[in-house]
């Protein structure tokens, strides 16, 4: 299996008083996110619309795995993401790059955007360090 060598070391999550001020920003314009999804990420398409429905790609981490198989799903996730403030500081306009969630089951997880509020989200690898982070922030919020 092919392993990840790298992680972006320039992620970080904003503090609670950023998040709180980027979230009324996107609050006062109507902005909600919404999920696109990557083949890349799926063994099984489920209802993601994907073209190609799916796409393993060897060293992909799959939302499979993580018992993410419909749309819905993805977004509420993501939703709790945004509504804990777990996003990070690195935004493009008023969307930030990412955004990290915890489920149930306790996987982190993190979303990238793709553009315009659109997101892809997928487990993060277990030689992410910064599943460290992730973990921790959750926990206190």
């Amino acid at each position: 299996m092919h392993r990840r060598r790298a992680f972006n070391p320039k992620r970080r999550v904003c503090d609670e008083t950023e998040a709180r001020t980027r979230l009324e920003a996107l609050n006062d314009v109507g902005a909600v996110p919404s999920y696109g999804g990557n083949p890349e990420h799926k063994r099984n398409p489920g209802d993601f619309g994907l073209d190609p429905a799916s796409s393993p790609r060897l060293g992909k981490t799959l939302c499979d795995a993580a018992s993410i198989h419909t749309r819905a799903k993805a977004l509420a996730l993501l939703s709790a993401g945004f509504s804990r403030g777990l996003f990070s500081v690195q935004s493009r306009g008023l969307w930030p790059q990412n955004v990290w969630v915890v489920t149930d089951e306790g996987e982190p997880l993190e979303a990238q955007l793709e553009g315009d509020g659109r997101y892809h989200g997928y487990p993060m690898p277990e030689g992410d360090p910064f599943r460290e982070e992730v973990l921790a922030r959750w926990e206190r919020k």
